[in-house]
């Protein structure tokens, strides 16, 4: 199967001109400024979070399966790797910023540690399957930030585009790893990716 997946809009679409001022022309109802700052960090540093049970429950996985040491375990290790270290600036920029953290972090280590053990023990495929479908969301929620992200907040802005970017090499090395080989591939990304989006927007509330 062909691993020329569509790619997002954030992906092919030119970056549009950075807002002076970050939520520029919100109104009533919408979020402040400062209100939609402390909402990014917060929702970013759980989706790291999540980020990382995901792949520390795949690398668990493929333990069980005496596949600790194979390619797919040492790609993941990378993935988790960079994913570690979203999650420690998300965590700093928390403690800096004061902002309060979401109060459903006990469920997204239980929820994402065991989506991503089960992935893992459907197969290397499934592992990477849902690698995609993850990266495939945050790349999109990123991208939204990023656009709404103004000069005030620029080094706010420069870090998660950084970290977009590094998302989308994610997904594009699960692509390059045989992704879509996995049985049901699109039932099982588009429910990964449902499942991320109401992560995302509960994250943002609670």
């Amino acid at each position: 199967m062909s691993t020329d997946a569509p790619r997002s809009n954030s992906d092919t679409a030119s970056t549009p001109a950075v807002p002076a001022r970050t939520n520029e022309g919100w109104q009533p109802g919408d979020p402040t400024p400062r209100a939609f700052v402390e909402q990014v960090i917060r929702v970013d540093q759980a989706g790291e979070f999540g980020a990382v049970r995901i792949y520390e429950g795949q690398l668990a996985a493929l333990r069980w399966r005496g596949q600790g040491a194979s390619p797919a375990a040492r790609k993941i290790e990378h993935m988790l790797a960079q994913e570690v270290e979203h999650r420690r600036t998300f965590d700093n920029l928390l403690a800096d910023r004061r902002v309060r953290p979401t109060a459903l972090s006990p469920l997204w280590s239980v929820a994402g540690f065991a989506l991503g053990a089960a992935t893992a023990l459907m197969g290397d495929a499934a592992a990477m399957a849902c690698t995609v479908a993850v990266e495939e969301t945050i790349d999109e929620h990123y991208a939204a930030q990023r656009d709404k992200l103004g000069e005030d907040e620029a080094p706010l802005r420069e870090t998660v585009e950084r970290f977009r970017q590094e998302e989308v090499a994610h997904r594009d090395e699960a692509l390059a790893s045989g992704a879509e080989g996995a049985p049901a591939y699109e039932l099982l990304t588009a429910a990964i990716k449902g499942g991320s989006r109401l992560a995302i927007w509960l994250s943002t509330r609670v």
